[in-house]
């Protein structure tokens, strides 16, 4: 990796643009992070583009999830972020996870799958449980496509169960989320550039 390794967070917020989103809030203080290890990156909102349901790369005339893919095969780190619906991860974030799967068909000039030697870190809010069974599912997912999940590399925070109070409106970040989230992007960084000078060998 000659240039500095960058960072595509994908938000799976319900929420359509404008909406303010909390998923969004994580997501980018994730990127913040990253960008205190010389990584920049850049936020998408999934729902705000047409992501047709299937398991293809390409599912054909409309579907603009080719485009957000390149975006995903041109980083070299991948935040994925969602909130926590009905104690799951949401159905915009299920959706981009059966989307990925079409990548295991696709191989890098070392004849292994196209996602090794990405980095995949995981960000979950919700106003209820669920954020270290999302965390779980996301981590297999992703490390069955191909891609390596750093030490400690998912951040999370949970409201108080059956209250309203959503994340970005509290005044300021729990000093445990921010503590976890800058450990999520050093490991994640550090995971980037080792994998870079180290890849994984040919089996």
């Amino acid at each position: 990796m000659a240039d500095p390794p960058t960072a595509l967070a994908l938000s799976c917020s319900l929420k359509p643009t404008p909406a303010s989103s909390s998923t969004d809030l994580l997501a980018q203080q994730v990127l913040d992070a990253l960008s205190g290890h010389g990584v920049a990156g850049r936020l998408v909102r999934v729902v705000d583009h047409d992501v047709h349901p299937g398991v293809e790369a390409d599912m054909g005339e409309g579907d603009e999830w080719p485009a957000l893919r390149q975006q995903i095969v041109d980083a070299d780190i991948l935040v994925f972020a969602t909130p926590t619906w009905v104690g799951n991860m949401s159905s915009v974030a299920q959706r981009v996870l059966e989307r990925l799967d079409a990548e295991l068909s696709f191989t890098n000039d070392r004849g292994q799958p196209l996602m090794f030697g990405k980095v995949a870190v995981v960000a979950v809010v919700g106003n209820e449980d669920g954020a270290h069974s999302i965390t779980a599912a996301l981590f297999q997912g992703l490390n069955d496509i191909g891609f390596t999940i750093p030490a400690q590399g998912g951040t999370y925070w949970n409201g108080e169960a059956m209250h309203g109070v959503d994340y970005q409106d509290l005044d300021e970040t729990p000093e445990a989320v921010a503590s976890t989230t800058s450990t999520v992007a050093a490991n994640a960084a550090h995971l980037a550039r080792t994998l870079s000078t180290a890849p994984y060998p040919q089996a």
